[in-house]
């Protein structure tokens, strides 16, 4: 599998919309208003995984100079900081076809990569219990039960530090 991983656009926004759908319950899953303001602001740091010109995966997040994420960042595109400190992960979306192939991990790579050639801090996102093990693998450290409630779940805090 070819996978090439590039900077989201707005034609994009029709598939984006469609994979979040598909991969986060209706009450976590980012609107289609919400993605497009991602698309437009996160400019440097919303990028799509396609295979054969199919959109498969993206990832997204804001950058911003806090070291957590909270709620207010997931629905305020404007709340993005573009010379801030630290690289926000606020989704990471594979289809469930494409799973287990390592898009995740060249997605999350591409996010991290970017982060050092911005010069940040590092990068934050929050998880549920069962990807902590995941997400470490990459670096990030488990701070703990997170403050965010998005869509009713419980959150753990991950930072990956520079």
């Amino acid at each position: 599998m070819k996978l090439q991983i590039r900077e989201a656009k707005m034609s994009d926004l029709d598939s984006i919309v469609e994979i979040e759908k598909r991969c986060f319950p209706e009450a976590e899953a980012a609107s289609k208003k919400s993605l497009q303001e991602r698309v437009s602001i996160f400019t440097k740091s919303f990028y799509v995984a396609i295979v054969n010109d199919k959109i498969i995966g993206f990832i997204n997040g804001s950058v911003t100079n806090e070291q957590k994420i909270h709620d207010d960042m997931f629905h305020h595109a404007k709340l993005h900081v573009p010379e801030g400190s630290y690289q926000s992960i606020f989704g990471l979306d594979v289809l469930p076809e494409y799973r287990y192939q390592g898009v995740a991990a060249q997605l999350m790579m591409h996010m991290i990569n970017c982060a050092k050639q911005h010069s940040r801090k590092g990068v934050i996102l929050t998880c549920k219990e069962p990807l902590i093990d995941y997400y470490s693998k990459f670096g990030f450290e488990n701070l703990g039960v997170s403050e965010s409630v998005h869509g009713g779940a419980c959150w753990y805090d991950m930072m990956l530090s520079f």
